[in-house]
């Protein structure tokens, strides 16, 4: 009769045998793999270029059936500094999801802007939202940001270092980087504006 090896002297074989690894060393080393994949993940959104900044916390009701009903309204602006930048509002029971909410819709809702080499914008733009007037306008290397309140606050996180900008009308935060919103998805490169009119560059500086 054949004797068949036992458990014992498999084990001890494998022990033996410089490639095998035990079980226990192999599910420590599936438990590091996950752990790394976690510990990329969250430096990978730790490093990315996206910044965040709350304009407004406000605290809001709703009258109900039973009474009124409390909550908190955030106004966070949501940018690359790249050119990327955008407005979001959210509305929750606690301030960490209203702003949390009011994140992801300013990335829903972003606006690419186009940059000069001086870091400020190529010409002058007006945008408007309810009662709020914003007026921007370029400026000289140097200059920084000349702007106030929400609209300062839109141009920074868009990454323009040079640029003059006015209010005109309403204070309101939100209508005011709404109009500053609107007033940077107006703007337009001279390349472009001569493409759309099928001029040259020299006809349009002329």
């Amino acid at each position: 009769m054949t004797d068949t090896p036992t458990k014992k002297e498999i084990q001890s074989k494998n022990d033996n045998v410089p490639g095998a690894m035990p079980e226990e060393q192999k599910k420590n080393n599936r438990n590091d793999r996950k752990r790394n994949r976690r510990g990329d993940s969250k430096n990978l959104e730790r490093d990315s270029d996206w910044q965040e900044r709350v304009v407004q916390i406000r605290r809001v009701s709703k009258t109900v059936k039973g009474g009124k009903k409390m909550s908190f309204r955030a106004i966070v602006v949501v940018g690359n500094e790249k050119g990327q930048v955008g407005v979001g509002v959210g509305k929750a029971g606690d301030v960490i999801g209203a702003v949390r909410k009011g994140v992801s819709d300013g990335k829903k809702n972003l606006v690419r802007v186009p940059l000069t080499p001086n870091s400020s914008i190529p010409t002058l733009s007006k945008g408007r939202d309810g009662a709020a007037n914003v007026l921007i306008r370029p400026a000289a290397p140097g200059t920084g940001v000349i702007a106030g309140g929400s609209i300062r606050t839109v141009l920074e996180l868009a990454g323009i270092k040079n640029v003059l900008a006015k209010r005109l009308g309403s204070k309101t935060p939100l209508n005011n980087a709404r109009a500053a919103m609107v007033a940077l998805s107006q703007l337009r490169t001279h390349k472009s504006a001569s493409r759309e009119r099928g001029i040259s560059l020299e006809q349009l500086y002329s």
